[in-house]
């Protein structure tokens, strides 16, 4: 019961963390990446449908990715999807058959600005593995009847030491990211 509890709480912290790496994908350093364009969700016949399932994506060069629809009848709602995007500052062209979205130069304002968004982002992610932490710590204490208290003792120890794992995970991830923003 006590390894179900654990297991289940690090499989969760597991998916926290991930969740957490792929969040900060999305914030753009340098070069215009596809996985910037993940999280756009286009007005497709009144349904919100994510940009990949609409168009592929290519990077032919640094600061350019070229989003082309395999319907063109979403070309216009795609082009207004990345235009409304918060945080992605791209300004796409619209040729009649493919979008052109040129990513402009990274100032050091924007950078700074980037650093305090994926910092958020982290925030958030350790808050998520502090909930599942007290979820399991309830857990835990619901067993006490049934295991013993030292049992349940080694058991909150043991996730304590896993919640510092993940929470170390996250932070490992934040400086990786952070570098790379800051990185001219």
């Amino acid at each position: 019961m006590i390894s179900d509890v654990l297991a289940e709480a690090k499989d969760k912290m597991n998916k926290a963390v991930d969740v957490a790496k792929d969040d900060f994908s999305t914030v753009r350093t340098g070069r215009a990446n596809p996985q910037l364009f993940q999280r756009i969700l286009v007005d497709y016949y009144g349904t919100p449908t994510p940009l990949a399932q609409l168009a592929s994506l290519q990077n032919p060069e640094a600061r350019t990715l070229v989003v082309t629809p395999y319907d063109k009848t979403a070309l216009k709602e795609i082009e207004r999807a990345i235009v409304n995007f918060p945080n992605l500052g791209a300004s796409p062209t619209n040729d009649g058959n493919i979008i052109r979205v040129t990513m402009p130069e990274l100032t050091e304002d924007r950078r700074k600005e980037y650093v305090k968004i994926v910092r958020g982002k982290a925030e958030d992610s350790k808050v998520s593995v502090r909930n599942i932490r007290r979820k399991a710590m309830a857990d835990l204490d619901a067993l006490k009847s049934e295991v013993g208290d030292d049992e349940v003792a080694r058991a909150e120890k043991e996730l304590e030491s896993i919640t510092k794992t993940h929470i170390d995970a996250i932070d490992d991830a934040l400086k990786r990211k952070e570098t790379e923003l800051l990185e001219v």
